[in-house]
């Protein structure tokens, strides 16, 4: 033969060149029966303790903040740094008079920390509000209050400090100075 209709076996040999049998073909397992996930277990039941503990111990770092701005009065010098902004430009910023706020709100002068601080106060009221929503929740069992406001309320936020940073370091504001 030349070769063009030559047909090739290529099928494997023995050394004595028999054709060498076929492996068997293992048997194909019978498709299993549909398994059903197991029920979701219930969430774990977290004792009320440990649901009070993480609200509870920051409640407690803020009043020990509060309790040492309340002890060491900031309107004695060099208890406290001067604000930087403060001492460099003779501007105040909007956090300036705010440990003189806490002191005054610590010893219960609401008067007097409004008229060192008036957006540090609305702060201090809006931290409780927040405490006390966390507390009573996590008491009850409930998630967390989430505190993600939208953007445009941040940006609001910004403008009423800038406002109130303003304001106070006019002629006519300065009964928001400290």
């Amino acid at each position: 033969m030349t070769g063009e209709n030559q047909l090739v076996d290529a099928s494997p040999r023995t050394p004595d060149g028999a054709p060498v049998p076929p492996a068997p073909v293992p048997p194909v397992p019978a498709p299993a029966a549909p398994v059903m996930p197991a029920p979701a277990a219930a969430p774990e039941q977290v004792s009320r303790a440990r649901r009070l503990a993480l609200p509870a111990f920051t409640l407690a770092s803020v009043v020990g903040a509060f309790a040492y701005v309340g002890t060491v009065d900031p309107n004695e010098p060099g208890h406290y740094p001067v604000c930087p902004l403060f001492r460099l430009t003779g501007v105040l910023c909007p956090g300036c008079g705010g440990l003189r706020s806490a002191h005054a709100f610590a010893h219960g002068d609401l008067v007097t920390a409004l008229g060192a601080n008036a957006m540090a106060v609305v702060g201090y009221f809006g931290f409780a509000v927040f405490m006390a929503l966390w507390l009573v929740r996590a008491y009850r069992g409930a998630p967390a209050p989430r505190f993600a406001p939208q953007p445009r309320y941040w940006w609001a936020i910004g403008a009423a400090a800038l406002v109130f940073s303003v304001i106070r370091n006019l002629p006519f504001g300065s009964a928001l100075a400290p």
